[in-house]
């Protein structure tokens, strides 16, 4: 049996508002270098979003060389790693000649081809075709095919499709596709399975949202949405990234899995627990698939209290995360107590005033019978109408500044 690892939207470069993640991206790498050896991997398949934009900085170029080459164990254990949605094909492509050296094998176009050939490490690719790659290693006496389905940007649609009907054609062209190299290459003497950066979901069921942090795929209409039908049955696993939770979005005829990004880069999946996928496969069997927890990284968590003392205790207690945090009160929050909140701690991303009584905001709403009310009195329910909390002493002030000098023209 051989054991692949499987990991997904590493995004290395991203930062949470105005915080780096870089020094929390070290250590969670580390983690998934640490688990493949522990665990004896023979392979790995990054799925995708490498980086996290089209123009990454030099430390994560620098992060991600470091890795792939520990990853690798310097050329003995082969890579493949496809491009997603937020990569610069030409960025991805750039090092291919030399990474190979290194059995590290990048693909970011459907055009491209990887070439044939064998390794000083003993690695050999022993078929090759756009879509496709088959390799053999040392220790194993059969091979391993890959379909490689990067995500395909507009250039890729207009390259394939043309400017018709995108959305049918697009799912389609890749399914015929797809079939074609599976019934070509994939039978029961080898290990077969597919690397994909796509949003799959099973036909005719509701699309699940995509991460607040990922740049969307969807396109009106849902033109990117693959059906998980779309995968050939010859496939004993398909290794997805694009989607940051870890979950199965079908287990028949074939597993079909989301890794999960290794570490939480929006509030919107502080209660999931990042994973990377340990498979085992053998030829004409189905596979074994267990997601490994990964723990390094500063967690993120939303809060919220209603008074002072609560929330430093917590921040006391919660050093080492990020927290969006709201705060409870009758009116805005006052500076002193924000300044309190802010001084606590170093990971705050939003604090958020929450009022006690906005419930009941939209009745502050101007009625006829306010009409014969002051000034500030109708200033005061028009704020409240439109902020939903009373304005403070220094919005009054200035507000009645502000009608003396008409007063006084």
């Amino acid at each position: 049996m051989i054991k692949i690892l499987h990991t997904a939207d590493w995004h290395l470069g991203k930062r949470l508002q105005e915080f780096s993640r870089i020094e929390e991206q070290k250590l969670v790498l580390a983690e998934i270098c640490e688990i493949a050896d522990r665990e004896e991997v023979d392979l790995v398949l990054l799925a995708g979003d490498i980086f996290d934009s089209f123009n990454p900085s030099h430390e994560a170029v620098e992060l991600l060389y470091k890795t792939l080459r520990k990853l690798s164990k310097n050329g003995e254990r082969p890579i493949i790693a496809i491009a997603g949605n937020h990569d610069s094909n030409q960025f991805i492509e750039a090092p291919d000649p030399l990474a190979r050296e290194l059995g590290i094998f990048f693909y970011s176009t459907y055009q491209n081809l990887i070439p044939t050939g064998r390794l000083d490490s003993g690695i050999e690719i022993t078929a090759s075709e756009p879509g496709f790659v088959e390799l053999r290693l040392p220790k194993f006496e059969f091979p391993i095919r890959i379909l490689l389905a990067p995500y395909a940007n507009e250039v890729s649609l207009k390259t394939y499709l043309g400017e018709g009907n995108r959305e049918s054609e697009f799912r389609n062209i890749l399914a015929e596709k797809w079939s074609k190299l599976a019934d070509k290459h994939c039978d029961d003497n080898g290990v077969n399975l597919l690397i994909g950066h796509f949003y799959f979901t099973k036909e005719g069921e509701p699309l699940e949202a995509e991460p607040e942090s990922e740049r969307p795929i969807l396109h009106v209409g849902g033109t990117q949405a693959l059906f998980t039908s779309s995968i050939p049955l010859q496939i004993q696993y398909a290794a997805l990234g694009h989607l940051h939770r870890y979950h199965a979005v079908s287990k028949s005829p074939q597993p079909i899995v989301y890794s999960s990004s290794p570490l939480a880069y929006s509030f919107s999946e502080a209660d999931q627990q990042k994973q990377v996928v340990l498979i085992e496969a053998g030829p004409g069997n189905k596979v074994t698939y267990q997601p490994i927890p990964l723990e390094s990284g500063r967690p993120l968590y939303r809060m919220k209290f209603d008074n002072l003392p609560d929330t430093l205790k917590w921040l006391e207690e919660n050093p080492y995360c990020f927290v969006e945090l709201t705060f409870v009160a009758e009116t805005s929050i006052e500076a002193s107590t924000r300044k309190a909140i802010m001084k606590a701690h170093d990971g705050i991303v939003n604090l958020i005033p929450q009022l006690k009584d906005r419930g009941r905001a939209g009745s502050s709403a101007l009625k006829v019978e306010d009409l014969g009310k002051d000034m500030t009195s109708l200033f005061s329910l028009f704020y409240q109408s439109e902020k939903g909390e009373e304005p403070n002493a220094e919005i009054l002030a200035l507000f009645k500044e502000v009608i003396s000098q008409e007063g006084s023209i």
